[in-house]
């Protein structure tokens, strides 16, 4: 079905087309994600299990091949995968000439030096980053994008150019582990966990916004609960997942995250997760890995969406509100509408 004002609405609240049955335009068909079956996933009650699982891994499915590399933050999940890549290749993201999170990049220095990495680089900027693969990651999944893609693209890219045969990555980790401490910080009001979640109200932005209200109703407890779990379990990452999976595709380059086929054999200790621990399991492990480093706060992929958008004006098009003013939105939320705003120029120039 086509109906791009739904398409525009749900992109604005999810970053993703929500809907597999819509589309912005006629001939297209966006790209879907569709989550690891549970009885493909290994069972986990502790650190010791994610070790062991990780090593069944590296030991088995991804023994076949010669070359792999890292895709290296300097952040828990993707540290304790490089203590399993000795001697590999691992890639890290470093912008504006490494005054961008320098706290990120030391730490995926001391990860590489112990575990004998080899370290390459991914400078990324507006024009050798964004503005050469955003159109062409905005293509391959027929609906604008995360903020993330072009970047991923451009590492997939340069290490398919080093030989690199499959690229191993951390993103799983969160949902499985209870990385999503804000959306769990608390038991949720309906209507709360409805503004918490969406990224960008479409109402707020869109002339004439779909109601994403459907999205969630069917986890709506009584009249003003919600059973936020069962949401979360259902649309947490999808988004993220299906920013990887278009940008490793859109580059010709495999990729495997390991977390991805894992799941906890009982529930997540919220109580832990609220004082202040998330992903404990995952601490855990990365304590038994790195002794002498304190545990990293955790933090989403960077990208200086910030820094980009300082100056922008906000969108042009007549989809639009007229009377949008900048100084209310995150750079993230600019991003959304600068993106959706060249997605919609490239079908539907004006």
């Amino acid at each position: 079905m086509i109906d791009k004002n739904y398409c525009m609405s749900s992109y604005m609240a999810f970053r993703f087309v929500e809907r597999d049955d819509m589309d912005f335009y006629e001939g297209m068909k966006h790209k879907i994600f569709h989550k690891t079956k549970s009885n493909k996933k290994k069972i986990i009650f502790t650190a010791e299990d994610i070790d062991e699982a990780i090593k069944l891994d590296f030991s088995g499915t991804l023994s076949k091949y010669k070359k792999k590399g890292l895709l290296l933050s300097g952040g828990m999940d993707s540290g304790i995968l490089a203590s399993y890549m000795q001697g590999c290749d691992a890639y890290t993201f470093r912008f504006l000439g490494g005054r961008f999170q320098s706290d990120e990049l030391n730490r995926a220095k001391m990860f590489s030096h112990k575990y004998n990495l080899k370290l390459h680089y991914v400078d990324i900027d507006w024009e050798n980053t964004v503005e050469k693969y955003v159109d062409q990651v905005m293509k391959a999944r027929s609906t604008p994008v995360h903020s993330i893609e072009p970047q991923i693209m451009q590492a997939a890219i340069q290490a398919k150019y080093d030989g690199i045969d499959i690229m191993i990555i951390g993103a799983g980790s969160d949902d499985v582990f209870g990385g999503i401490d804000k959306l769990l910080s608390k038991d949720w009001k309906y209507e709360e966990f409805k503004n918490r979640f969406m990224y960008t109200a479409p109402e707020d932005v869109l002339i004439d916004a779909v109601d994403m209200d459907y999205a969630f109703a069917p986890w709506r407890v009584g009249v003003d609960d919600i059973d936020y779990m069962g949401f979360l379990d259902a649309n947490s990452t999808v988004e993220t997942d299906l920013s990887f999976q278009n940008a490793f595709e859109t580059a010709g380059l495999m990729y495997y995250d390991p977390y991805v086929f894992m799941e906890l054999g009982e529930p997540l200790d919220l109580k832990r997760i609220r004082s202040g621990q998330s992903k404990y399991l995952i601490r855990e492990l990365f304590s038994i890995k790195y002794p002498e480093i304190p545990i990293p706060e955790k933090l989403p992929m960077p990208r200086p969406v910030d820094y980009y958008f300082r100056n922008w004006n906000g969108p042009q098009r007549p989809e639009f509100k007229n009377d949008l003013n900048m100084d209310n939105f995150t750079g993230n939320q600019k991003w959304q509408m600068y993106c959706l705003e060249r997605f919609l120029n490239l079908y539907e120039p004006l």
